[in-house]
């Protein structure tokens, strides 16, 4: 009971924290204003925008946010620190990782409420509709998430791994074609962009929002990353 009473007011500082945080405003305004802006002039039946800007804020969470906030904590000394309490620092690890999931969540769920009842979007509809949009987004959130955590756990402090989370972002938006349509992107890039995390995900999501399943590929896809850069992540993941 003590060892939960520990976690308990451990995720109530980290939420402050979060709160506080001006890159967590962040991450929820640039794919709302990206949404807004272009959505009042697409008709409600577009399978593009949504998809993309829940791709966006995801990604931003998970290439921003997360090796940032777990580098930085790792530089300062904190994870550290808590290894000599009974607190160890794995518990922070797995608070830090569940608010930045209650992000990404919220962040996505702002979307679709702004989307579905002031801009007219059409949202998937129906258990089948419902469950696969879960099933993209778990594994999307979770192969991004754990690129971010490679991240973090290469990064030498949190400016670098700022640095690297953003220099990743804008290349792999590009190839996930989310910066210009795939149409006009080169054929090679775009078939590239298939094999991206950020890519299958948007991929897929559009394709659930065009009321088709997404592509087993698409899926093992996103699958695929979560695993094995999730181990690597473990495998070179530092304390201090």
């Amino acid at each position: 009971m003590a060892g939960m009473s520990a976690i308990a007011r451990l995720a109530r500082v980290e939420t402050k924290l979060l709160v506080r945080e001006p890159g967590s405003i962040f991450t929820i305004v640039i794919p709302l204003f990206i949404l807004v802006v272009f959505g009042m002039s697409l008709t409600p039946g577009d399978t593009v925008l949504l998809p993309m800007t829940l791709a966006i804020g995801v990604g931003l969470v998970a290439l921003y946010m997360v090796p940032t906030t777990l580098a930085t904590y790792r530089e300062r000394g904190i994870l550290r620190r808590l290894s000599a309490t009974p607190l160890r620092p794995g518990a922070l690890l797995a608070v830090q990782l569940l608010l930045q999931l209650v992000l990404a969540v919220a962040g996505s769920a702002l979307l679709l409420v702004v989307a579905g009842a002031f801009l007219g979007a059409a949202l998937p509809s129906g258990a089948a509709g419902a469950g696969r949009v879960a099933l993209v987004f778990v594994l999307g959130t979770a192969a991004m998430f754990a690129i971010g955590l490679l991240i973090a756990a290469l990064a030498p402090n949190g400016r670098s791994a700022n640095g690297i989370g953003v220099l990743l972002y804008f290349p792999m938006a590009y190839l996930a074609g989310m910066m210009q349509p795939e149409a006009s992107m080169p054929a090679v890039l775009a078939r590239l962009g298939g094999f991206t995390p950020l890519g299958a995900f948007r991929r897929a999501l559009q394709d659930v929002w065009a009321g088709v399943a997404p592509q087993p590929l698409q899926l093992g896809i996103m699958a695929g990353y979560a695993v094995i850069v999730s181990l690597a992540a473990a495998r070179f993941f530092r304390w201090e």
